[in-house]
């Protein structure tokens, strides 16, 4: 006796190892357009970082300190709807390491201390940390992508502290 076409068993296992490899096809391909989906929005976050860091460099570049706020913040208007910005600004902090000077052997003479603790002063007043923020809020929470560009008062003048002994006066 003949027998013509495939056993259950046959069947069954050719669908397992089609519907096995449809699987393995289609996560593929989910994980593709998945980072080709990520690549897009590092490629639009990076775009609009650097424009709003070229805005605010053009803006405030050469203006006293003073002049750039503590906070400011908006959005790409309707060309980019899912992303926003922030800036915000603050005076450069500078480590004070004048304990670090007096606790090593032999400590550090007023002087010294003198001239670290001006140096710290005028490097806080002179620079001005300036942090840019773009927000994209299309996706499940918030994404934020920042950059950080500082400002610099060249023409502050250093100044000189009263010395014991008269010097710097």
């Amino acid at each position: 006796m003949k027998k013509n076409g495939f056993t259950l068993i046959e069947t069954v296992m050719a669908m397992v190892i089609l519907s096995t490899g449809i699987l393995l096809l289609a996560n593929s391909w989910s994980g593709s357009f998945m980072r080709v989906r990520k690549t897009q929005l590092s490629t639009e976050v990076a775009a609009l970082l650097e424009r709003k860091m070229i805005e605010v460099e053009t803006k405030y570049n050469g203006k006293p300190l003073e002049s750039i706020p503590e906070e400011e913040a908006d959005d790409f208007g309707s060309d980019y709807p899912q992303y926003s910005w922030k800036m915000t600004s603050k005076p450069l902090e500078v480590p004070n390491i004048t304990a670090t000077m007096t606790a090593q052997a032999g400590g550090a003479d007023e002087m010294s201390l003198t001239i670290m603790r001006t140096l710290v002063e005028h490097l806080g007043n002179s620079i001005k940390e300036v942090k840019v923020s773009v927000i994209y809020t299309g996706g499940k929470k918030p994404l934020e992508f920042s950059a950080t560009q500082y400002f610099v008062n060249y023409d502050k003048q250093l100044p000189m502290p009263a010395m014991p002994g008269g010097m710097g006066q």
